[in-house]
């Protein structure tokens, strides 16, 4: 009796809490309520099949609970019952797979509109690049990353002479227009992760990954590392802005372009050889 009591309680505790728990999302800042959608249709299902579950072992221990004289059938087979929890699962499951699937083909499929930017994670700093005038990124490669070049950017490829470099500095977005992000890494595995955006992907050194979204909210908002890499992973942070056209293209017009900071790399080195 007390056995079946605790299970009871512990899916009353379990139902409460997740509607009375303090720890929730934060607060959507992107297109990907789709992702919020998907994961509560999931707490709906598997917290159904918990439920379920749980309760009908608590019926159990208390309906066949030892009785003086009362002897257990042994039935190791029982087709129909296999053939029920087969369907349901599959059912259950399917249910689950399918919105995902569905969030997935939408979450690569990006909009011809959509703008560039690429993200560049090493440990352990955030740095970025936009395109410039042309709207084009240029090449870039790991085997071209160097201390005067720490994006490596291809510096013989036109196309990258005006891309805007932002290293270990905040990244600036304008609001309601979508944007693939393009991820490398120089070194280990990263993840680049805005809990308000709720898109995410790993970095894979030697490979290009991407996702897209549309910022729909101004604000400032953390990136995290969502991929443990290294002794300083839990510093490896950083910061997006999404701001107004108008303060976007303010900010824009203050930064740096690949072009201006080579020559001013050269210049520096230069100055430093004179006697």
């Amino acid at each position: 009796m007390a056995a079946a009591l605790v299970l009871v309680l512990v899916v009353v505790g379990s139902i409460l809490f997740h509607f009375l728990s303090p720890w929730w999302w934060t607060p959507i800042a992107s297109n990907w309520n789709y992702i919020d959608q998907t994961l509560i249709i999931t707490f709906w299902i598997t917290g159904a099949v918990f439920t379920a579950v749980v309760l009908f072992m608590a019926w159990c221990v208390f309906r066949f609970r030892h009785k003086e004289g009362a002897k257990a059938a042994y039935e190791p087979e029982n087709k129909k019952l296999e053939s029920w929890l087969t369907i349901v699962t599959a059912v259950g499951v399917a249910a689950m797979l399918a919105p995902g699937l569905y969030v997935w083909w939408q979450f690569i499929t990006v909009p011809d509109e959509a703008g560039e930017i690429e993200v560049v994670g090493q440990q352990w700093q955030w740095s970025y690049r936009l395109p410039g005038e042309d709207n084009r990124l240029g090449k870039a490669s790991n085997r071209l990353v160097t201390f005067e070049n720490p994006l490596g950017i291809d510096p013989d490829d036109p196309a990258g002479q005006d891309d805007v470099v932002i290293v270990a500095d905040a990244l600036h977005l304008p609001i309601e227009k979508p944007v693939k992000v393009l991820l490398r890494s120089v070194d280990v595995l990263h993840d680049f992760y805005v809990p308000e955006f709720r898109a995410k992907m790993d970095m894979v050194p030697g490979m290009v990954t991407y996702f897209w979204f549309t910022p729909t909210r101004t604000g400032t908002f953390e990136v995290l590392c969502a991929e443990l890499c290294g002794t300083g992973h839990s510093y490896m942070r950083g910061t997006v802005v999404v701001d107004t056209e108008e303060d976007y293209q303010a900010w824009l017009q203050e930064q740096s372009t690949f072009a201006a900071l080579s020559g001013s790399r050269q210049v520096g080195a230069a100055e430093s050889v004179e006697p």
